[in-house]
This record gives structure tokens, C-alpha cells and sequence, in this order.
């Protein structure tokens, strides 16, 4: 889930910045200190906006630079257990495939893909279901269903897992054809309910 959080903190100005807009300094340095972050509690800290910076400061001694508290907005991404999400396949391994959402990529384990066998075709870099024929390769479009997240400790690596094996996930296409064959059962069952109601 991607939120706006607004934010404190403290920032150092460095003294050969002196003269620049406050605001711009306070900028980069903001953007320096927490974009790319991994955080436990934040998530993937994506962009830093609307940095405002106080234009009184502080001098601490024997450190030439300047102390200046600071507001500012962070664009984060939280995935939160049990979340369905829309990603798109990256890459194809034979353990499973990963799947970009949002910032990351997660993996989507051959296990949770679906209910077949399912076999790796290297020189399609695709994997495909025994019975089923159905094929997912890089570039295609999926529906999965966060299982597991470890965000880890701050600047850590992060690790998320995903499903596709519950109704109404996986690959965009398998679901429009489960779909159709839904309406085409209500429809038939709807017509054999009309002849009943008739006889």
C-alpha cells in the first residue's frame, strides 16, 4: 500500500551550502538521508516532498555547520499481509517467478503459481501447468495475494512472498477465462431452470 507520511526531523546544513536557498539544501539532504530507505516501520521510503525547513537554526561547537528542523513528506510503500495486488512478472526462474510491485519484487514460489504440475521451460523462460497448458513468462500481468513480509532492520533487505493459488488470482488472462466460464455455468444453469419452470 503506498502512503504519504508527514514527518520531523533535524537536519544538518553544511557550511560550504551557506548562501544556497535553505529550502533546496534542505531538500537534498533530506532526499540523501531517507530515499531508498528500508524501514520496519515506514516500508520502502520511495520519494521525500514539501521539505520545509525552519530558517532558524542552531550551531552545536566544533562543527561549522548549521542545525535547522525541518517538515517534509515521505512516499512510502507498506505491503500489509493478505493484500491483493496487481504486478507484472520481471523474471522467471525455475523456483518461481518475481513479480514487481510497486518498488520491489516478490516472489512468486512455483508451489503458489497454480494447481498443476508446473515445469520450466529455459529457452522460453516460461513456466507452464502439465494439464492446464497455461504459460507465465516475463512481461505478463498477475493478481497475487501478499503471504509474507520481512521488511528486516532499517537499511536491511527486505524478502515478500506472494500466492496465486486462490480464486481470482494469477495471471490477468487465466482469470478473465474463469470468469467467462462462470457466466457461461449461470447462464446454461439459468436456461435448464427456464425449461424446468416451463414443463
Amino acid at each position: 500500500m503506498f502512503k504519504l507520511i508527514t514527518m520531523e526531523d533535524t537536519i544538518r546544513i553544511p557550511p560550504e551550502t551557506f548562501g544556497n536557498p535553505l529550502d533546496e539544501v534542505g531538500h537534498q539532504q533530506v532526499k540523501a538521508k531517507y530515499e531508498g530507505v528500508v524501514d520496519e516501520v515506514l516500508g520502502y521510503v520511495i520519494a521525500a516532498t514539501n521539505v520545509k525547513v525552519s530558517p532558524i537554526g542552531k550551531i552545536i561547537p566544533g562543527d561549522g555547520a548549521t542545525y535547522h528542523k525541518v517538515t517534509f513528506s515521505l512516499l512510502t510503500f507498506y505491503p500489509e499481509l493478505q493484500e491483493v495486488v496487481e504486478g507484472e512478472v520481471v523474471e522467471i526462474a525455475d523456483f518461481g517467478a518475481f513479480v514487481r510491485i510497486g518498488p520491489v519484487d516478490a516472489l512468486l514460489h512455483v508451489s503458489q503459481l497454480m494447481d498443476d504440475f508446473i515445469s520450466y521451460d529455459e529457452k522460453q523462460g516460461a513456466l507452464i501447468g502439465k494439464e492446464t497448458q497455461r504459460r507465465l513468462a516475463a512481461g505478463d500481468r498477475v493478481r497475487v495475494r501478499i503471504t509474507a513480509v520481512s521488511l528486516g532492520r532499517v537499511g536491511g533487505s527486505a524478502k515478500i512472498g506472494v500466492t496465486a493459488r486462490q480464486p481470482f488470482l494469477g495471471k490477468l488472462e487465466w482469470i478473465e477465462q474463469d470468469l467467462q466460464k462462470l457466466r457461461e455455468a449461470s447462464e446454461k444453469k439459468k436456461e435448464k431452470e427456464g425449461e424446468k419452470a416451463k414443463e
